[in-house]
């Protein structure tokens, strides 16, 4: 009688020793990317102009301009102890992560605060200082980190209250914001706000891409159709369901498929081309793996 044997690895210890060698050093050198770009954002561009953050950060440039300490040190020590708390709540890798970004940030800081501000243009401050500062922080998030101590809060809270991370971090910022309003003047805190704005923009494009991933229901009378079309069209695969109309009891067939941002206009176009009626519901998704979601090749 034959023994069924168990799969085996496809990889050696060896080699998956090698592949999280290799993964950790690709983080590693995207955290210290990311936390020295938001380094030059703060020094070249936000802070000699008086512009701020939300967040440890606002806070610290807040505290350096009162006090005439140097922005780096605050930026280290006000996190030290939500760094701490991270630790011990949410885990080992991020709290290293975090360490790292928080370290190269602030030495960051404090190389760079001799070198004369990159463009004393307000406007043109704002706008490049936010963009590079989401960059930079979507980087760190994007690989496991985090620069400021905040989002640490915002996670802890967000469990024992009703509110989401997002929306912790939000409030917490409206006060930060509103005190620089008081130390560097209300244009300053607006320009503040407009930076901010655009830095988390930024952060979504560089943690979720350009092509971010969208799932899509489709019900129509023509599902074949619209699912050829996807296919051959677009190249992408499509599953069919099977379901039922709550109000009228009727079997419907239900196209499921995943797309990117940029390819959402064309499906639009291939729906409405056979069923104008057609139900159609997009949604946005964080990651996809598995599967063959692979763009398929059309000859």
């Amino acid at each position: 009688m034959a023994v069924k044997q168990p799969p085996v690895s496809e990889f050696t210890p060896v080699e998956h020793g090698r592949r999280s060698l290799k993964s950790t050093l690709i983080r590693s050198l995207l955290i210290i990317l990311g936390a020295a770009t938001v380094a030059a954002a703060l020094e070249l561009f936000l802070v000699p102009n008086n512009i701020t953050d939300g967040g440890i950060t606002g806070i610290s440039i807040i505290m350096s301009y009162l006090t005439g300490w140097k922005l780096g040190v605050f930026l280290f020590l006000l996190n030290i102890p939500f760094l701490v708390l991270g630790y011990k709540q949410i885990g080992k890798t991020f709290a290293l992560s975090t360490l790292l970004g928080i370290t190269v940030m602030s030495t960051g800081t404090l190389l760079l605060h001799p070198v004369e501000a990159f463009v004393k243009e307000t406007v043109l401050a704002f706008v490049f200082g936010g963009m590079f500062l989401g960059l930079g922080t979507g980087l760190v998030l994007r690989s496991g980190g985090s620069l400021d101590g905040t989002e640490i809060i915002a996670i802890l809270l967000s469990r024992r209250t009703v509110f989401s991370v997002g929306e912790i971090v939000m409030i917490l910022n409206v006060f930060i914001l509103c005190g620089a309003g008081f130390v560097f003047g209300w244009d300053r805190a607006m320009y503040s706000i407009i930076a901010y704005y655009i830095a988390t923009k930024v952060i979504d494009i560089t943690i979720d891409g350009l092509d971010q991933s969208k799932s899509v229901w489709i019900i129509s009378e023509r599902t074949h159709d619209i699912g050829d079309a996807i296919i051959s069209r677009l190249g992408r695969t499509v599953t069919y369901l099977s379901g039922e109309g709550g109000f009228s009891g009727e079997e419907k067939k239900v196209i499921f498929c995943v797309i990117t941002r940029l390819e959402e206009a064309k499906l639009k176009e291939i729906v409405n081309h056979f069923d104008e009626n057609a139900f159609m519901a997009v949604g946005n998704i964080h990651d996809v793996k598995g599967g063959r979601f692979k763009k398929r090749d059309i000859h």
